[in-house]
């Protein structure tokens, strides 16, 4: 898959085997899908995608369109995943807020769901779609990295993370991240493409295969 006739404003410059190269054009991929949702784009995006992986079509009839429509996940975590009333949630990749709403529906008044990106565009999305159905004092948003989380020590009852492994060269500090701001007995639901056979190195360096 090429991204240079998929996404024209990735230059050839960005197709590099530096990491944070690598990082910063991950995030002006996903930026320019929450920008605009209905162009083309080396990964499914939106509602139709969203339902194929299990998101019920009857919730998403309940839920702002600005947080579907630009939707980019690997399965429907906040579907699956054990999410008590009461309940802590970090949500973390959050993009445009899909997940995040799910999840504080059900936790419920009493419960708090943090989301967290490294995409402005996504959280601005996120922060809209919140507001259009008025719990916005019970979910926040931040622009964090995953590696570096802005929560404190084991002060989290659930974690959902919906595809952002393969997305981060850090994989080792969120692994240690997620370890420490869980709480004793806490949960972490977690979602991800995973290749099923060996590949050769050469063939994974650039930013093209990070979305094959």
């Amino acid at each position: 898959m090429n991204l240079n006739k998929l996404v024209p404003f990735l230059s050839k410059s960005r197709i590099t085997c530096d990491p944070e190269d690598l990082r910063s054009g991950v995030r002006e991929v996903y930026s320019a899908t929450s920008r605009l949702p209905g162009g083309k784009h080396p990964f499914p995006v939106g509602r139709k995608f969203a339902e194929d992986i299990g998101y019920p079509s009857d919730l998403l009839d309940t839920l702002p369109a600005i947080a579907w429509e630009a939707f980019v996940g690997v399965s429907n975590v906040a579907v699956f995943a054990d999410i008590p009333q009461g309940a802590t949630v970090l949500d973390i990749g959050c993009g445009a807020g899909l997940d995040s709403i799910i999840a504080a529906r059900r936790v419920g008044a009493g419960g708090k769901v943090t989301g967290v990106d490294f995409s402005e565009d996504m959280l601005k999305r996120a922060r809209q779609a919140v507001k259009k159905i008025a719990i916005d004092a019970q979910v926040e948003f931040y622009c964090a990295a995953a590696e570096e989380l802005p929560m404190k020590d084991g002060s989290i009852d659930i974690i959902l993370v919906n595809g952002i492994f393969n997305l981060n060269p850090k994989r080792d500090q969120v692994f240690s991240e997620l370890s420490r701001v869980v709480k004793a007995g806490g949960k972490v639901y977690a979602a991800e493409m995973v290749f099923t056979e060996p590949v050769k190195s050469k063939q994974v360096c650039r930013l093209d295969d990070w979305f094959s």
